[in-house]
């Protein structure tokens, strides 16, 4: 297990960086994000969500005590074992992103994502360590989970930390917020307010899974 504490960013944020980002974590990046509501579109059949208020509270506890919470430090834990070329710490990190699901169709929304972006940043980027690392994934005998894949390629980039999982955790929620204005249905203004309402829950959830110990790691979504 990896020592817990606070990763700090050494690298500057430049325009490739941030045009990486914005190019990966795109909807219109091939990774299937559209297919996955996580778990709003039985939510709205079920009552639980039927406007604003109730989805942005949805969202709010899957990104601080639910899958989010487990990502957002599996995250950080892949992007530093990538950068110190620690691969204990990168399998701890691959091994725990697999297996620390609450469903089956959970663990399929993560693997599946995870394992076509890596299969597309491999035919569309040369990043020598990449390979290697996708072969101690497939050595493992496990599917890498879409925010391990999404730290790994950042970390080969040299994006820092901070600012790759505040924009994964943007997506994410982008991603459930359009699954909501879809299905339950909103309009595209409630969409946006409930994104812009949410900023500062995404803002919260990066600081603590920079700052979390590993030893926490858990979640009570059920």
């Amino acid at each position: 297990m990896p020592e817990a504490g606070h990763m700090a960013d050494t690298i500057m944020t430049t325009d490739s960086n941030l045009l990486d980002l914005m190019t990966w974590l795109s909807p219109s990046f091939p990774v299937g994000g559209y297919v996955y509501s996580h778990g709003i579109e039985l939510a709205v059949e079920d009552g639980r969500i039927s406007g604003e208020t109730e989805l942005a509270n949805w969202i709010t506890a899957a990104l601080t005590q639910g899958a989010g919470r487990v990502d957002g430090a599996l995250f950080a834990a892949a992007w530093q074992a990538v950068t110190d070329e620690d691969n204990t710490q990168l399998t701890w990190a691959i091994e725990r992103a697999d297996i620390m699901r609450g469903s089956l169709e959970m663990a399929l929304e993560s693997t599946a994502q995870g394992q076509a972006f890596l299969d597309t940043i491999l035919q569309t980027r040369n990043f020598s360590d990449l390979i290697k690392i996708s072969n101690l994934i497939a050595s493992l005998d496990r599917k890498p989970g879409y925010a391990v894949a999404v730290a790994i390629v950042a970390a080969i980039a040299d994006v820092p930390l901070r600012p790759a999982l505040l924009a994964y955790f943007h997506a994410f929620v982008a991603n459930l917020v359009s699954a909501g204005v879809r299905l339950v249905p909103l309009g595209q203004i409630a969409g946006q307010r409930t994104q812009e309402a949410l900023k500062p829950v995404i803002e919260n959830a990066t600081e603590a899974a920079l700052e979390g110990e590993f030893d926490d790691l858990g979640t009570a979504t059920p």
